[in-house]
């Protein structure tokens, strides 16, 4: 049996033992070893390799990136920043049809671009945003609809932990991949906004309930507003979170590492000042934040190993001649790939499908002459259709869980996130159509 026809069965065996419920870093390390020592006839090689795969992923410095920003994302969401940007956004576009769903669009956006987190985003705002769209008419699937659907905006919006471990698997720049994230993640936030206004005025039966319609009783205008100071106090924690990790970050001030620990800090002087810290969730962050990052360069070690395996099998080098001597194309390359990672969204978690694909699909995509960063926000975007479609879909998920109503189900959120997943597909085809608008 040829090394290709092996490195070809183990990846089956990989998406076997994942579907099965096998732990994915457990997988990829199986995997690798088998691959390696099986291809090789090589205990020792294996080992050897397993050790190198392992080495790196702790030196590498680069990796120092992942806890600091989840560390930032922690001390954010217990210090209220989301429910003050919700209440801001809610007072500025109360005046809108449909203006409670843009406020939470719009809170997820700026909540986005400080912890980079979608399941982070999707909990706070299923706790702020569900009940105060519910009390003013809107239908209880389509507030946490919109919950789910504008949280994957967390895994564009840089900072994203999705662009960082794409960065990471494909070596490319993670300022550049955070760069590339700003236009796709504005154009998904105004599709989404847009989207929002066409339903609340061509279809306001999806959007808003019967009662509301019919008595007109309750409007978004009967929201409390603030005043310009509240305003002012309320918006002043996540504008100086947002100075300091994107401004920093953009201006080459500070690198991707150094703008998460500078995050971190201020997020900390944040926590400290309203006084959301004590002994108890000081240690539950910090013990949250250990077992994250832990479990994300775990993956990160193993997807390591797993690439080794591939390269020893020649599996890269393979797929890439079928596909350009089948006469596909990178057209029908990027077509045929893109359909694998959205049927993958449908029963993988987004980390496990980043790292199953993109150590086979980086180097084939580079081959037929694709831009490395653009190749992976199309990526990140397919991957985070995933989280909105049955059966996996972790945001509706963590949803439906954290709001704990029996009387709005799971097939119910999924159907309001249905609008959310095809402005998602639109943006997907124009930055494929378009790669200028990835400015990385």
């Amino acid at each position: 049996m040829s090394n290709i026809s092996i490195g070809l069965m183990l990846i089956g065996v990989l998406f076997v033992l994942v579907v099965m419920g096998m732990r994915i870093a457990v997988a990829l390390l199986a995997v690798g070893f088998a691959g390696v020592w099986i291809i090789r006839g090589n205990f020792d090689l294996a080992m050897k390799l397993m050790s190198i795969a392992a080495y790196n992923g702790v030196a590498n410095y680069l990796f120092a990136t992942i806890p600091l920003f989840v560390l930032m994302g922690h001390l954010v969401s217990i210090s209220n920043v989301g429910k003050d940007t919700f209440d801001v956004a809610e007072t500025l576009l109360r005046k809108l049809l449909g203006g409670l769903g843009i406020a939470t669009v719009t809170a997820n956006t700026v909540f986005a671009a400080v912890t980079g987190v979608s399941i982070a985003s999707a909990a706070v705002f299923t706790k702020v945003a569900v009940p105060e769209m519910t009390r003013h008419g809107y239908r209880p699937s389509f507030s946490a609809g919109t919950v789910a659907g504008s949280s994957v905006l967390g895994m564009l919006v840089p900072p994203s932990l999705l662009l960082i471990i794409y960065g990471v698997l494909a070596e490319q720049s993670i300022g550049r991949m955070f760069i590339a994230g700003l236009v796709p993640g504005a154009l998904l936030a105004g599709g989404f906004v847009v989207m929002i206004l066409m339903l609340a005025r061509f279809a306001p039966g999806f959007v808003f309930t019967r009662e509301h319609l019919e008595q007109k009783s309750r409007r978004t205008e009967d929201a409390p507003k603030l005043s310009g100071r509240q305003i002012l106090l309320k918006s002043l924690p996540i504008v100086i979170l947002v100075a300091f990790v994107l401004g920093g970050l953009y201006s080459g001030f500070f690198t991707p590492t150094e703008a998460g620990g500078v995050g971190a800090f201020a997020a900390l002087v944040i926590a400290v000042l309203r006084r959301s810290l004590n002994l108890r969730r000081t240690w539950s962050v910090l013990t949250q934040t250990g077992s994250i990052s832990v479990g994300i360069l775990v993956l990160l070690v193993a997807a390591g190993f797993y690439s080794q395996m591939l390269a020893v099998a020649g599996i890269p080098n393979a797929i890439g001649s079928f596909v350009q001597n089948s006469g596909f194309g990178a057209t029908g390359f990027l077509v045929v790939y893109v359909l694998l990672v959205l049927l993958l969204g449908m029963i993988l978690d987004s980390s496990s499908i980043l790292l199953i694909v993109v150590p086979i699909a980086a180097p084939i995509a580079q081959g037929l002459g694709f831009d490395l960063v653009h190749f992976g926000i199309i990526t990140v975007i397919a991957v985070e259709v995933g989280l909105l479609t049955p059966p996996f879909g972790i945001s509706i998920f963590t949803v439906h869980a954290t709001l704990g109503d029996r009387r709005t189900s799971l097939e119910s959120i999924f159907a309001g996130a249905l609008p959310f997943v095809g402005v998602m597909l639109g943006v997907l085809v124009l930055i494929a159509l378009f790669p200028q608008l990835v400015i990385g």
